[in-house]
């Protein structure tokens, strides 16, 4: 579980007072929260169901930690609690050789499957162990496959009045619309700049914090995460390419490339999506005089010689290649095709 206690997240306060401001037993049986990755879905998911298995007569709007079933789940073990999370091949790393031969495997994406829905059956229609609530947790809930939403689909029609499911979700377009009509969806969105940015120097990112959160869509949490998966070195250094690139493409594609070798988990669609990002705020400043990014960083010499139409185009070009960023064939040669696309968008009064 994440050490986050629902009332350090301020910010969303007001969705704990709307959920819970009427008690438990008014709370809905299927509970969706959609928003942005990186707001504190997660956290207050994880809460919220600590809260609902609960056995303290003295809790109000969290749980108190310290009774049996507080224990259980904190050590994973709880009988009336289920977590389904989605599953794949998405840690492999690109260029491992799998079984058959040298052939690279690719990384496939992750997701919920029937098989993992199906075994909620016998959880939900069995009587509690501990002769109360049971929780059925469900993050990354877009990541279910048809069959698998279906099958949920069909255990919700009828859900026993002691379960409650909880479902996560950042691509609620992504899920059937029937099952989100069976649930009552709370929307979270990103935080003010000032709570974001204290809620960063509280977890030990103080330094730059505006300077990232800018990046992340004001998402304080993608911004902790991408410390814990040490993107952040990666993202300053992929910035400084292009705010003083070299000349020539290849030159720039082999500092990427040893970018993406390291030991973190910045990988070839963080990149892309890195450049994309930044072509968008040089012809948002070349057009409007601001940017929606990169607000932290250094402003670029020579912006108004831009043309934006250039700029555009390359961000459009350089999204085609989004579709095989997860298994270019050859590496350098897919980053050098990019840095081309860059570096001729830079040129004054390309069009």
């Amino acid at each position: 579980m994440q050490n986050f206690d629902l009332k350090q997240l301020d910010w969303n306060s007001s969705i704990r007072d709307q959920l819970l401001g009427q008690g438990l037993e008014r709370l809905p049986h299927a509970t969706l929260l959609v928003g942005p990755a990186g707001v504190g879905k997660a956290a207050f998911s994880e809460q919220l169901a600590a809260l609902l298995l609960c056995e303290s007569a003295a809790k109000e709007r969290g749980a108190c930690g310290e009774c049996q079933a507080c224990r259980w789940l904190d050590a994973g073990n709880h009988p009336d609690f289920r977590r389904v999370a989605a599953d794949g091949d998405d840690d492999t790393e690109d260029g491992a050789a799998d079984k058959a031969g040298d052939k690279p495997k690719k990384r496939s994406a992750k997701i919920i499957k029937i098989d993992q829905i199906r075994e909620l059956e016998a959880f939900v229609f069995v009587g509690s162990h501990r002769n109360g609530n049971r929780v059925v947790l469900i993050t990354d809930a877009d990541a279910m496959n048809s069959p698998a939403a279906n099958a949920l689909l069909k255990i919700l029609e009828e859900p026993p009045s002691s379960v409650y499911f909880i479902l996560v979700s950042s691509k609620t377009k992504s899920l059937l619309p029937t099952l989100r009509s069976r649930c009552r969806v709370i929307p979270f969105s990103p935080p003010p700049a000032a709570a974001g940015a204290a809620w960063l120097a509280g977890a030990g990112l103080e330094k730059q914090a505006v300077r990232y959160l800018d990046l992340a869509g004001g998402a304080p949490m993608r911004v902790a995460q991408w410390k814990d998966e040490g993107q952040l070195a990666p993202i300053d250094a992929v910035v400084d390419s292009l705010i003083s690139p070299p000349a020539d493409p290849l030159a720039l594609a082999a500092r990427w490339d040893s970018l993406l070798k390291g030991d973190g988990l910045f990988r070839m669609e963080h990149l892309v999506e890195a450049v994309q990002r930044w072509l968008c705020d040089l012809a948002l400043d070349r057009m409007a005089g601001q940017v929606r990014y990169h607000g932290g960083w250094p402003r670029p010499k020579g912006v108004t010689e831009l043309n934006p139409a250039a700029l555009l185009g390359a961000w459009r070009e350089i999204n085609l290649f989004r579709r095989s960023a997860r298994h270019p064939l050859n590496q350098l040669l897919f980053l050098e095709e990019i840095a081309a696309h860059y570096l001729r968008a830079l040129r004054p009064g390309t069009s």
